[in-house]
């Protein structure tokens, strides 16, 4: 929701609506009227409290999908992320942007260009998050960035101990970004 915020928000919109996917001058007149004048407004400026749970209902449920699907891909938080966020992007925002703003709404195309751009942001921000959290969830020793295990089988004293402490690292961000999500 902060990604989404920092994009659409701030830029995209911006905080008195005067921000470029309002700007009469690019925008079709039909998006405008969508979002500004024609009743009922969208929830998201209406109600946006409803909506914050909505995202987070869907945070939870792409969280499921992940589970589901992560043991098929190579491990490591960065392959396993980059994947999701592919599955995000594609299926969802994708789908959106040409259904909706490009079919029924009559954007331009270099503002479906710009709000693709911020949905592979906010993409990539979900997959990363929920590949750090679940994988370093499961089995933080055993779960790389890459491909290299943290805790070698057959590593020396010093190599442990720098993989101990990579590992302390690495829980302490995943707690970080979960605390940051709560």
């Amino acid at each position: 929701m902060v990604v989404m915020l920092l994009t659409f928000r701030m830029i995209g919109f911006g905080w008195n609506g005067d921000g470029i996917l309002l700007d009469p001058t690019i925008q079709s007149a039909k998006l405008i009227a969508v979002w500004t004048q024609l009743d009922p407004l969208p929830l998201i400026v209406t109600q946006p409290a409803l909506m914050a749970a909505g995202l987070i209902t869907f945070g939870v449920v792409h969280a499921a999908i992940y589970r589901s699907v992560a043991h098929a891909w190579p491990p490591g938080i960065v392959p396993r992320a980059l994947r999701m966020a592919f599955v995000l992007f594609a299926l969802s925002f994708a789908f959106w942007e040409f259904f909706t703003p490009f079919n029924q709404l009559g954007e331009p195309f270099r503002l479906i260009a710009l709000e693709l751009s911020f949905w592979a942001v906010i993409a990539l921000a979900e997959a990363f998050t929920l590949a750090a959290l679940l994988e370093l969830r499961e089995d933080p020793r055993h779960i790389p960035l890459s491909g290299r295990p943290l805790i070698r089988q057959h590593a020396t004293e010093t190599d442990n101990a720098s993989d101990e402490r990579e590992l302390t690292l690495r829980i302490a961000a995943a707690g970080a970004i979960g605390q940051s999500l709560g």
